[in-house]
């Protein structure tokens, strides 16, 4: 039931978790001004300050902290009777203060969890996808390519020679002919595909909805940028790919990995540094 509920409200727009967090506030300053015993309800204000601070930004969990301290004090001050005039406006200031201070420490804690929700699917070094995350898209792609009766394209990409950058340049230049050949292939491709690195000096490709004759143009024009980039930098390496398009996609990802991976290694033995694509019939 809760992670049903956080679910949806992680996909309602910010002006309509607003609105909830205000009507929540505002009923609480309800019951708050109907109940005329010297109960606080201070406590359950930060159900709407949690709202907004935490499915919508920090800056909307000050926001709220401030009207719900402001929606206290006007209960407060209508319903009760204090023998000192300033004494709810205190009160009224030491809840606020209470209210930023675990505003400030959900925003923190919300930014470390997306922080480590994003490192958690991205490689560290070129930031495209990881392994692990790349095999959860792409089986959740080749479900969606089952249902809705569409082909996709897998490439499975090793570099040539990469082996002696690192020898005779240095790991570090390793490290930075692996982040150039990263940009280098989200730039020639679509932004709705997906580009992982597998590990190494290994990356895939998923291309969704392109036909095995799609794949072949946008893989030789990948190949080819690729080349022209190792070309100006002076890298001693080459780029042997192998793509395999699916059209009646298979049921499991790391199947269709597999098949690319075999065709990839057909293309090191054969001479590698070149592109070779197959259809994988129904």
């Amino acid at each position: 039931m809760l992670a049903a509920t956080v679910q949806w409200l992680e996909k309602q727009s910010w002006p309509l978790l607003l609105c909830l967090s205000f009507a929540l506030c505002l009923a609480i300053g309800c019951i708050d001004y109907l109940i005329r015993e010297d109960v606080s309800l201070s406590i359950f204000y930060l159900v709407p300050i949690t709202l907004a601070a935490w499915f919508i930004d920090r800056r909307a969990g000050f926001f709220m902290a401030a009207v719900c301290a402001m929606v206290w004090l006007y209960a407060d001050t209508v319903a009760k009777n204090y023998p000192y005039p300033l004494l709810p406006y205190w009160n009224a200031a030491v809840r606020l203060g209470f209210f930023v201070i675990v505003t400030h420490l959900l925003g923190a804690q919300k930014q470390a969890y997306e922080r480590e929700k994003r490192w958690a699917r991205i490689d560290g070094l070129t930031g495209v996808f990881n392994h692990r995350f790349f095999l959860e898209t792409l089986q959740a792609e080749l479900d969606r390519a089952r249902r809705y009766h569409y082909p996709i394209t897998l490439a499975y990409l090793d570099l040539d020679n990469f082996k002696q950058v690192n020898d005779h340049l240095g790991h570090a230049e390793g490290d930075r002919v692996l982040l150039a050949i990263a940009q280098q292939i989200k730039l020639s491709l679509r932004t709705s595909d997906v580009v992982a690195r597998l590990g190494g000096d290994e990356f895939a490709l998923l291309l969704p909805q392109v036909e095995a004759k799609q794949a072949q143009i946008a893989l030789t024009r990948l190949h080819e940028e690729l080349m022209q980039l190792s070309l100006n930098q002076h890298w001693p390496v080459g780029f042997s790919i192998g793509a395999v398009t699916a059209v009646a996609p298979p049921q499991s990802a790391e199947n269709l990995i597999h098949q690319a991976d075999q065709l990839m290694y057909t293309v090191k033995q054969g001479g590698k540094n070149r592109l070779k694509c197959e259809t994988n019939e129904p």
